[in-house]
């Protein structure tokens, strides 16, 4: 009975560390997802702290490559050494990926606010004639989240560009994609996108973090599992003498 409990243990345990390999790629992705897509946010979110779950899942996604490694070899090979070290490192990883979830709560929490603080500047020195990075990011996010200003299109009117230009127009950005022939003047206030951006880029940073703190808290899971199952396998092999004839190859007398 106690045999068929460690074969069993060392199958699920095996099982899993080749899931760990999926899930060091799946962190990866979701790490790199962050960062690709804060590129095109970063003007409306100065506090690049905000990246420091990103960098950090993407180191555990990398180590977890490292841990189904060992945890394979230790497995195979029955080593309680290389079990006990499988076993260290994935309660490391467990505890990293606590933190990462609490950075992920925290920073989430600070996003509304660095957006509203970020979002008017980058507003006023909008410049559609010679646009800069600043410029093409406030366009590139009107027409990705379907969004005009930043509470709504009228907000348009304080900025220096509006009043310099002179033509009661807004950005071609907040048309509407059905509007065939847009020129964003205010005067035909329906070919404008109606919702302001500022909301709808909060919403969108604090998605992007749920990413990781779910993904966090997934695979902390799955290695609570692990180092489960590694323990089960350490403490039997100690404590069953049948276990030990099994690995060395020996008889009762």
């Amino acid at each position: 009975m106690g045999q068929c409990g460690i074969t069993s243990s060392k199958t699920v345990l095996v099982f899993l560390n080749l899931i760990f390999w999926g899930a060091a790629g799946i962190l990866c992705y979701v790490g790199a997802y962050v960062f690709i897509t804060y590129d095109d946010y970063d003007h409306f979110f100065e506090d690049v702290y905000t990246l420091i779950p990103a960098v950090v899942i993407i180191a555990v996604g990398a180590l977890l490559f490292i841990i189904g490694l060992i945890g394979c070899c230790a497995t195979i090979r029955e080593s309680r050494c290389g079990l006990a070290t499988f076993v260290i490192i994935l309660l490391l990883v467990f505890v990293t990926e606590v933190v990462v979830v609490v950075l992920g709560y925290v920073y989430r929490a600070k996003v509304e606010h660095e957006v509203d603080r970020s979002i008017q500047k980058v507003y006023k020195t909008y410049n559609g004639t010679n646009p800069d990075a600043a410029s093409r990011a406030i366009d590139y996010v009107q027409r990705q989240l379907h969004c005009c200003g930043i509470h709504n299109y009228s907000d348009w009117e304080n900025t220096d560009w509006f009043k310099e230009t002179k033509n009661q127009s807004v950005p071609l950005s907040c048309c509407r994609e059905t509007a065939s022939n847009c020129n964003g003047s205010l005067a035909h206030p329906s070919d404008l996108y109606a919702e302001g951006c500022e909301a709808l880029v909060v919403k969108k940073l604090q998605e992007i973090m749920m990413h990781v703190i779910w993904a966090a808290l997934a695979f902390a899971a799955i290695q609570l599992l692990g180092m489960l199952c590694a323990c089960i396998v350490l403490c039997r092999r100690s404590r069953d003498p049948a276990y030990e004839l099994l690995i060395t190859g020996g008889t009762y007398a």
